[in-house]
């Protein structure tokens, strides 16, 4: 595969520009970090936090920035379990930090 191509099967019409707040979540979940979601009763999230492998939390990603990542598909959860980054995300962020060297 040459540089700077796509893994087979990943859209690319999903890989956009991300924030800064998107690209500082990203971040924490390439390390190894994850989104915990507080639920209601009808399992509609009401929070969002995003942990670090450490168990550090981000401040200033909450709710709103996960919806955006989700609807995105910048991440995902397997198996029913924590969010984390998916394969979009990791090529997103991958063109966020090229774009920062060059610009």
């Amino acid at each position: 595969m040459t540089p700077g191509a796509l893994a087979p099967g990943l859209r690319t019409h999903n890989i956009m520009n991300i924030s800064k707040k998107e690209r500082k979540a990203l971040e924490v979940l390439s390390f190894g970090g994850t989104i915990i979601l507080e639920k209601d009763s009808r399992n509609r999230p009401l929070d969002a936090s995003f942990v670090t492998r450490e168990g550090w939390s981000l401040e200033g990603a909450g709710l709103a920035e996960f919806k955006v990542l989700k609807a995105k598909r910048l991440v995902v959860s397997r198996n029913g379990g924590n969010y984390t980054i998916s394969r979009e995300g990791v090529v997103s962020l991958q063109q966020a930090r090229q774009a920062a060297k060059k610009g």
